[in-house]
């Protein structure tokens, strides 16, 4: 498994870094298949629409390295119970990590407690990926991402 406490820790570790304990904060981090960890944080700005997702960052130096994610996990404070919430990707980091394919990683909340995780790939997380329907039923590769 690609996904693991330490990958979810270096997220937290980066979130604990970026924000005081008791402002809201958020931070990301990702596995390379050459087992390295990236951590990003989001970008918080005044203008919402402009505001970037927590993964967004780490994605970015992933493939400007030319180096492949194999597993995501996103994190946030809920201070109101004092706590750290593990975020499933949404639909745009979803379709920000296709690139890398359906065997993905991601962090999932466990039923009925949203501070444990579970691994799911992505496949499990979307199964119905629009992009399988420009590619004969396939997940798209990575070339075909980049037409």
């Amino acid at each position: 498994m690609n996904l693991d406490q330490a990958l979810i820790d270096a997220a937290v570790e980066l979130m604990d870094r970026r924000w005081p304990s008791d402002e809201p904060g958020g931070a990301a981090a990702v596995r390379l298949a050459d087992g390295g960890i990236l951590t990003s944080v989001g970008l918080d700005n005044l203008h919402g629409s402009v505001a970037l997702c927590q993964e967004t960052g780490a994605f970015i130096q992933a493939y400007t390295q030319d180096r492949a994610v194999v597993a995501s996990v996103c994190v946030c404070r809920d201070l109101e119970r004092g706590r750290v919430l593990i975020l499933p990707p949404c639909g745009v980091c979803q379709e920000r990590l296709a690139l890398w394919g359906p065997s993905v990683e991601v962090a999932v909340p466990q039923d009925g407690d949203p501070t444990r995780w579970e691994a799911r790939t992505l496949a499990e997380v979307n199964p119905y990926y629009w992009g399988r329907q420009f590619s004969d039923g396939q997940w798209p590769s990575e070339a075909q991402h980049a037409e």
